[in-house]
């Protein structure tokens, strides 16, 4: 196809000098001097600019300046050069316009084609729905095994997406933030991408919970000052001390995500003003290969010669590198004021890996002994996608489990050094040393003493396992196993145990209706499946394999069936009647809510729907949230800070719909609240009279536990509304003693 020349006299002028501002910017950031790279670069620009004529994003702004700013995410925050720069300028071209994949691979070669058809593939992925979704998920991540350049550019095109979030439906701004919460910010961090992973964190946060978003930006922004005066006064003397070691250094510091501080605020109960480590301070030190580790730890040693360490706070990813490639040393130490600061010491080298991620861990690759971790997790994730067996929302869960996991060390009985997920259990170590130990596993000896296989691992435990060839894989293990490999291999096996238990059944099964003179056909196997309560028509064989059902229980089925009175009454405890629910108000509640769901606004074609509250976050009015249509046409409300929601949305994504509370209801909801303080006489009398007294709340339950002066309270409150709940918690506070109050599910 032969290319028009089009410049960008189309634009508006502001627009045409954004256009070559960005442009530049690409230039400078990539550092390419040489001018046939440039020439490249300027030519997929020029491609790109043309077939993306008159396009516009749903913002308003040029289409051409999206694909730019992936191509300065890729080459600024990842450290990409020329071909992937020319990947992520053409990224969309196939997919949105005329081009074909044979045209790019005409005008720019196949590696260019063959990475712009990676990214065209998985541009399609989120909006297929269900299984599909996730089994074009895991087609597209097999390009981890080709080029991983594709993933790098998806996660800069996904950045770039999220900062233009707002021009987006609210449907659609759940379904993404989800999507990058669940999948695309823990690839990031396994791919050490740092930067951003932190900045997508935040956007979904900005998104998902835009209330604790703006409060903790404000609050960080407002104690700015007070924290650059801090850390001069904090930095003043280790600087005079490196000088004096004659060491060549630069000291940097960060505040913390606006995520990462939310995290610690919900995980700890605490407000932002009691987060201690709102910043890190970082020092960079300049050093030969050869001597990073000792110029590392003598800096260490310099800074704990003027601040105490905080023991319990050490990281020395130095010795023994982060999956992800990440070295550093992280020691907490306490500052002159009282303030505990975070402290982390790296080489330029570990530096440019922590920010810079895949990209600069191949830099150095073949320079250091340090690069196996990434490669043996690439060749986990290699292996899990190639698993012809695996289903496609299962792999989705198995995949997510080595992209969040952090990092335990385990020794073999011969000293090798192995990295598993955190919460480990033997079944896991087995598997990760050879799939047939794994298999044959029966205990292990964990530093010479005997321990089952579903016993956790401590880092630095030494393991050694041991078998039996009478051993196969039990359905219990896949409750103790919590590694993605070790879940596929047991499932694996399961699977093909199954199939072997239902060939020897159908066997033995065949001989047993021949002695009973007996037609085997569909429909005795329908009216026996009925009599035994199985759902699933192979299990009867498997049932026959394991001598669960046997030929006196084909007899029974053969003399009740000639008495239809009493084989109906033998049905009885096989379809047990459904258990009267109990007139509780919250089942009355969603009884009411099913009928007519007057206290919600969805959109007018679900205004007849079946609607419950989702168990798991208990929404109540005045929170956002979402509805998401269940496999039965019900639709179930849920919080959009929900984690089971985020999980259902990055599967099920078109199954979203837009919520709301309407402004006034009758409607009581059920909800929790804890409550922490200093223990005193008559306290419980205070907080129930106050609750049913002054404020006629209707209490489900209410439990208190006390520890020498302390307490710790928790009451299940029916409100109306979020007002009403916070108005309730400001009144609590009220009471002498009373420290602490949040909400709970």
């Amino acid at each position: 196809m032969n290319q028009k020349t089009i410049g960008i006299e189309q634009f508006t002028e502001e627009e045409s000098r954004i256009i070559k501002n960005k442009y530049v910017q690409i230039i400078r950031a990539s550092a390419i001097e040489d001018p046939l790279r440039r020439k490249k670069i300027r030519k997929a620009f020029d491609f790109a600019l043309n077939a993306h004529q008159g396009m516009r994003r749903k913002s308003g702004e040029p289409y051409i300046l999206h694909p730019m700013e992936v191509a300065l995410i890729a080459t600024k925050d990842i450290g990409l050069k020329t071909t992937s720069i020319i990947c992520a300028l053409l990224h969309d071209v196939v997919e949105d316009t005329e081009y074909t994949i044979k045209d790019i691979e005409g005008l720019f070669g196949k590696k260019v084609a063959k990475i712009v058809d990676g990214l065209t593939k998985i541009s399609g992925i989120f909006s297929q729905s269900d299984s599909l979704q996730a089994e074009n998920f895991r087609k597209i991540l097999l390009t981890l095994a080709d080029d991983v350049r594709v993933i790098l550019i998806k996660l800069a095109d996904r950045l770039h997406n999220m900062r233009t979030l707002e021009s987006m439906s609210h449907e659609k701004q759940m379904k993404i933030s989800s999507e990058t919460s669940i999948l695309y910010a823990p690839l990031a961090h396994r791919l050490g991408l740092f930067t951003i992973k932190s900045e997508m964190e935040d956007l979904v946060l900005k998104y998902k919970n835009p209330d604790a978003y703006r409060i903790i930006n404000e609050k960080l922004e407002y104690t700015q000052f007070d924290r650059n005066v801090f850390i001069t006064k904090f930095i003043q003397p280790i600087k005079r001390k490196l000088s004096a070691e004659d060491l060549h250094y630069k000291i940097l510091y960060r505040n913390k995500s606006i995520s990462s501080i939310w995290q610690k605020m919900q995980n700890k109960k605490v407000d932002f003003e009691q987060v201690y480590d709102l910043f890190a301070v970082r020092i960079i030190l300049e050093s030969e290969l050869k001597d990073e580790k000792l110029v590392c730890w003598k800096t260490y040693s310099a800074i704990t010669d003027i601040y105490i360490p905080k023991h319990d706070r050490f990281r020395d990813w130095i010795s023994v590198p982060k999956a992800n490639g990440y070295e550093a040393l992280h020691t907490t130490v306490m500052s002159k004021s009282g303030k505990w600061v975070e402290v982390q010491i790296r080489s330029t080298r570990m530096d440019e890996i922590a920010e810079k991620g895949y990209a600069a861990h191949w830099k150095y690759k073949g320079k250091t002994k340090t690069d196996g971790g990434l490669d043996e997790w690439l060749s986990k994730i290699r292996e899990l996608l190639q698993n012809p067996d695996s289903d496609a929302l299962d792999f989705l869960d198995d995949f997510k489990l080595n992209l969040f996991s952090d990092e335990i060390y385990v020794f073999t009985p011969k000293g090798e050094i192995k990295t598993m997920p955190t919460h480990s259990t033997v079944i896991d170590f087995a598997f990760t040393i050879h799939s047939h130990i794994g298999q044959k596993a029966i205990g292990a000896k964990i530093n010479n003493q005997l321990v089952p296989l579903n016993h956790q691992l401590n880092s630095g435990d030494q393991v050694e396992i041991l078998t039996s060839s009478k051993q196969i894989p039990k359905e219990e293990w896949m409750g103790w196993a919590t590694t993605a490999r070790a879940k596929s291999k047991i499932k694996n096996a399961l699977k093909a145990e199954r199939k072997t238990l239902i060939t020897k059944g159908k066997e033995t099964f065949l001989e047993l209706c021949k002695k009973n003179n007996l037609d085997c056909n569909e429909s005795l196997l329908k009216e026996l499946n009925k009599f035994a309560g199985i759902q699933d028509e192979s299990e009867l064989f498997v049932r026959v394999a394991k001598n669960t059902f046997t030929a006196d229980d084909l007899m029974e089925f053969m003399k009740f069936h000639r008495d239809q009175n009493r084989w109906i009454k033998y049905l009885n405890p096989f379809s047990r009647k459904p258990k009267v629910e109990d007139k509780t108000l919250s089942n009355e509640i969603r009884t009411q809510l099913s009928k007519k769901p007057d206290g919600l606004l969805l959109s007018k074609k679900y205004d007849h729907a079946q609607v419950n509250i989702a168990q798991c976050c208990k929404p109540i009015p005045g929170d956002d949230v979402i509805g998401f249509i269940e496999k039965d046409s019900v639709i179930t409300i849920h919080r959009t800070i929900c984690a089971t929601a985020s999980d259902l949305m990055s599967k099920y994504g078109n199954n979203i719909i837009k919520a709301k509370w309407r402004e006034k209801g009758d409607l009581q909801f059920l909800t929790g609240i804890r409550i922490y303080g200093n223990d005193k006489f008559g306290l419980i009398k205070e907080i129930i009279n106050i609750l049913t007294g002054e404020m006629g709340i209707n209490i489900r339950s209410f439990s208190i536990q006390t520890n020498q002066d302390l307490f710790d309270g928790q009451a299940t409150l029916y409100v109306s509304d979020i007002n009403q709940l916070n108005h309730i918690i400001n009144k609590l506070y009220q009471v002498q003693g009373i420290d602490k109050i949040y909400r709970i599910d």
